[in-house]
């Protein structure tokens, strides 16, 4: 049986440019920092070929729904699925390890927690690799093995490393690893090893990491593969096609999305105004982004300054994927919370790790860094951000597998404070039996109790 007709369902793209979010300046390449020639800010991916003729949203959306019963490894992707949003490429070019496709969960127990009517999780942590960022790297890893790199590299707390370096062992690429000694889960580190990343285990922070990267890219045939990598952030802004695709295009009042290097919270809010610019949406959610108290660089920023100037800070959280003090994407974060309406809250480590078991208590596992959307909206809600008639959508970025000993350090209480009544409530500590029927049934009995 021949597969499904897969034609694009709308005008694909035929070409796309690099527009600097300072100065504006178009141009058709890109340096390997991906910085402007001119002002030296970042660069996004635009497509001039709208002004001209947009895709028609209907003719998208039910192609898009086409795609879904096709056998095809494009059309197996949650992210190339939507390609005719995405710079064009051949379909035998694309680097998949069928990405995308993730679940948005519903949370009866964490809505009535946080006081809102209806609160739903899309869970990004369900992705080949664990975490959002394969999204992204599907897009990147293609479009640097298309550009005839061998090599592809990244600074990385952990995610970024193991995403990148399955999808160029997948492309028959070499990958380099930089990550900080001693501050990444080691869960997160071995899989950079096993699928066979040059790892390297530097005595600085992630952003020392970074710098280090931006000098190496300059100066070896190496491709950066790190966020400001902006065909990263065109396939992680797939997570909000596919999201309101879930939602029947009906938009959820807030997204609320963690805060680290920034590209996550910066891609999906591209996505929501392009979406709205299509006429594929017609009002758009509000992003906001949360971010630990001890990496709080963007919430400072916007306060102290206003977001018109980065405030760097020494980050300091057990919630390791966010771990950043000095955000690569701050002014694409900051421009999409404006545009969309949305806020910046920080959240602390108690919160944290409270918000992380209430989750785990629906039976929805995730890394601490994704447990600070739910922290942070109960936060939103008190503050009357959040008002208590609206639909919100947290987004977890990564499994709960990615930090194992963060989890049974908490239930085992070894770095809770003392007396804390609250966190002792959700703790689930193992317990050590004779093994016999008597002590088995009186620990059933207590904890019918409890």
């Amino acid at each position: 049986m021949s597969s499904p007709s897969t034609s694009a369902p709308g005008v694909r793209q035929k070409s796309f440019s690099f527009r600097c979010i300072g100065c504006g300046h178009v141009t058709e390449s890109a340096e390997q920092d991906f910085r402007c020639a001119q002002c030296r800010d970042l660069l996004e991916i635009v497509y001039p070929a709208w002004k001209e003729e947009k895709p028609g949203a209907e003719k998208l959306k039910s192609g898009w729904l086409t795609r879904r019963i096709s056998a095809k490894s494009e059309d197996l992707s949650g992210v190339w699925r939507f390609r005719d949003l995405l710079p064009p490429v051949e379909a035998e070019q694309v680097i998949t390890l069928r990405e995308g496709n993730t679940p948005l969960y519903e949370l009866p127990l964490c809505a009535q927690i946080a006081g809102v009517p209806r609160l739903f999780a899309k869970h990004q942590g369900m992705n080949p690799t664990g975490s959002f960022k394969d999204t992204g790297m599907t897009v990147a890893a293609t479009f640097a093995r298309r550009a005839g790199f061998k090599w592809v590299a990244c600074a990385s707390t952990g995610n970024t490393s193991a995403s990148m370096a399955a999808y160029a062992a997948r492309g028959g690429m070499r990958s380099l690893v930089l990550v900080p000694e001693g501050k990444i889960s080691w869960s997160k580190l071995s899989q950079a090893l096993d699928y066979g990343a040059v790892t390297c285990q530097l005595r600085t922070d992630f952003d020392g990491c970074l710098r280090l990267l931006q000098e190496l890219v300059l100066r070896a045939p190496v491709y950066q593969l790190n966020s400001i990598n902006p065909f990263r952030l065109e396939g992680q802004k797939t997570l909000a096609f596919e999201l309101l695709e879930q939602m029947e295009w009906n938009p959820p009042d807030h997204i609320i999305v963690p805060g680290g290097n920034l590209g996550n919270s910066s891609a999906i809010g591209k996505a929501l105004l392009e979406m709205r610019e299509l006429g594929l949406i017609s009002r758009v959610p509000k992003l906001s982004v949360i971010q630990a108290e001890g990496a709080n660089a963007l919430v400072r920023t916007l306060r102290e300054t206003g977001g018109k100037k980065l405030i760097n800070v020494a980050p300091e959280t057990r919630a390791t994927a966010i771990r950043i003090g000095n955000p690569a994407s701050w002014k694409k974060a900051a421009n999409v919370i404006e545009a969309t309406g949305g806020a910046c809250e920080q959240v602390s480590e108690i919160e944290i790790s409270q918000a992380k078991a209430e989750i785990g208590a629906e039976g929805i596992g995730c890394e601490p860094a994704s447990a600070v959307t739910l922290a942070g909206l109960k936060k939103l809600v008190k503050q009357g951000f959040v008002k208590l008639n609206e639909t919100v959508v947290l987004v977890l970025t990564g499994n709960l597998l990615k930090d194992p000993d963060y989890t049974i350090e908490f239930h085992r209480g070894e770095w809770l404070a003392e007396g804390d009544e609250v966190l002792a409530a959700l703790r689930h500590p193992p317990v050590v039996l004779d093994a016999s029927l008597d002590a088995v049934m009186r620990t059933l009995e207590q904890s019918e109790k409890s």
